[in-house]
C-alpha cells in the first residue's frame, strides 16, 4: 500500500497541500483510515464553509443598514449555493457507507479525489477573499461584480463536490460491488437534484 501513497505522492503534491490545510489527515491510502480520513476532511471542509456562510449573512445586514436592500437577493443566492454545499458534504452517504472499506482504491482514481478534495479547500480561501472583496465594495460601483464573483465561486463549490461525487460513483460501478450500494449512492444523487 505505501506504493500507491508513494505514487500518488510523486506525481503530485495534492496530499501535501491537503495535509498542510487540514492537520491530523492522512489520506485514504491505508484501508483502516479511509474512513476516518474522509470524515474529517468532510467535517472541516463544511466547518470552514459555515463561516463564510454566517459571513455572507453578516454583509446581508450590512447590506440593509447601508441601504442596498437590492442587493440582499444576490447575496441570499451565494448563501443558498453555500448552503446546499455545507448540507451535502456534510451528509454524503458514502463516507459512512461504506465505500472506502469495499473498493480496491486504483492510484488514478485515489489521484482524482485527491485533486478535488484540494480544489475544495482552495475554493474556501477564494471564497474568504470574495467575501472581504464583497464587504469593501459597499458603497461603490463595484459591488455588482463583487457579488456576481462570490455567487460564481458559490456554485464552483457545489460543481466540484459532484464531480468528486461522480469519481467515487463511478469507481463503485466498476468495483461491481452490489445493486444496493449503487443504488444508495444514485438514490442520494437523485435526491440532489
Amino acid at each position: 500500500m505505501n506504493d500507491i501513497l508513494d505514487k500518488v505522492t510523486g506525481e503530485s503534491d495534492f496530499i501535501k497541500k491537503i495535509l498542510s490545510k487540514l492537520p491530523g489527515f492522512r489520506g485514504y491510502v491505508e484501508r483502516e483510515d479511509r474512513r476516518n480520513a474522509d470524515k474529517l476532511l468532510r467535517e472541516s471542509i463544511a466547518n470552514q464553509y459555515e463561516g463564510l456562510w454566517q459571513r455572507i449573512s453578516t454583509l446581508q445586514k450590512n447590506a440593509i443598514a447601508n441601504g442596498e436592500i437590492d442587493k440582499i437577493d444576490d447575496l441570499e443566492s451565494s448563501a443558498i449555493k453555500l448552503r446546499q454545499f455545507i448540507d451535502r458534504i456534510r451528509t454524503a452517504t458514502y463516507g459512512y457507507a461504506g465505500f472506502f472499506d469495499v473498493i480496491k482504491v486504483e492510484t488514478d482514481e485515489l489521484n482524482a479525489i485527491y485533486q478535488y478534495d484540494l480544489q475544495l479547500l482552495d475554493l474556501e480561501e477564494e471564497l474568504s477573499r470574495a467575501v472581504d472583496n464583497v464587504g469593501s465594495s459597499f458603497g461603490t460601483d463595484g459591488l455588482p461584480a463583487a457579488i456576481r464573483h462570490l455567487e460564481t465561486l458559490s456554485q464552483n463549490s457545489l460543481d466540484v463536490f459532484n464531480h468528486r461525487k461522480e469519481v467515487i460513483v463511478s469507481m463503485v460501478k466498476t468495483e461491481n460491488i452490489g445493486d444496493d450500494f449503487t443504488d444508495e449512492l444514485i438514490i442520494d444523487e437523485d435526491e440532489e437534484k
